[in-house]
């Protein structure tokens, strides 16, 4: 008898420990899952070949303007893990259409087109000041007016394009645009050979390749256009849209956007707002 109740009294206690041993299991777990915050993978495109826009440095790193402000923002919104993704520019939009990307970081601009299709944050993070730009021996172009007959190279789908084309239509400007491609058909190319007289570009982009890679370019006549810049998302990504622009104020405040621009735009662009 006395053996009898030892064994079930050995089972119980068993039972119990194992009981006990679960219900703690039980408790960590589910203090575990209400501790970790999800983190949403955010997936930013963004180019190559922007100089101190968005380029690949000398040591082989992705930097400049954008990819910098978007690592800063990427602090502010622990709720979300950026992640760079390098295409041609022609492809960005393309890509933000089939959800291959979450948003565009390349000194977007505002136009008809784009707003259709996508949406843009609310607060610029700089100015976007276009210029008609030359082979620096060039002194017969002196304004946009000076291009009729004249060969301009752009790159497709970029803001200069749509100005240049829209300009071309609506004053009957004459103006043969053609379109850039790499290497021997690059814009940088093309201008220094001769092989077109001009392109519309910003004097922080004419510099860098200036000092970089001798382009031997030069920016006359007026600002174009002084488009703000934003980055574009997909229509529903209004909570994404609330959080950078969050993050932008709070960076514009600290005084951190505008040193970014000084450092690699040569200037502060933020200051018309």
């Amino acid at each position: 008898m006395k053996k009898k109740i030892i064994v079930i009294i050995t089972i119980l206690t068993a039972l119990l420990i194992s009981a006990c041993g679960t219900q703690e299991t039980s408790n960590s777990s589910s203090n575990t899952s209400n501790g970790d915050k999800k983190v949403q993978k955010i997936i930013v495109g963004t180019g190559t070949q922007f100089p101190n826009v968005c380029f690949i440095d000398e040591d082989g790193k992705l930097t400049g303007y954008d990819v910098e402000l978007v690592r800063k923002i990427d602090e502010k919104l622990p709720e979300y893990e950026f992640e760079f993704k390098t295409m041609e520019f022609s492809n960005l939009l393309l890509s933000l259409e089939t959800n291959k990307i979450d948003f565009v970081a390349h000194q977007m601009e505002v136009n008809e087109e784009r707003q259709e299709k996508f949406l843009f944050n609310e607060e610029p993070y700089n100015i976007f000041p276009l210029h008609v730009t030359v082979h620096k021996d060039n002194n017969d172009i002196q304004s946009i007016k000076d291009l009729k007959g004249k060969k301009a190279i752009v790159s497709a789908t970029s803001n200069s394009a749509v100005f240049l084309e829209k300009y071309n239509k609506e004053n009957n400007a004459g103006i043969e645009i053609v379109y850039a491609g790499n290497g021997p058909d690059s814009t940088i190319n093309q201008i220094k050979t001769g092989r077109a007289d001009a392109t519309i570009t910003t004097p922080f982009s004419v510099d860098f390749s200036n000092d970089a890679v001798d382009a031997q370019q030069k920016v006359v006549g007026e600002p174009l256009l002084n488009s703000k810049v934003y980055f574009l998302l997909r229509k529903d990504e209004t909570p994404l849209q609330k959080r950078i622009d969050e993050a932008l104020v709070e960076l514009k405040e600290e005084g951190v956007v505008s040193e970014l621009s000084k450092k690699w735009l040569g200037a502060d662009y933020t200051v018309n707002f």
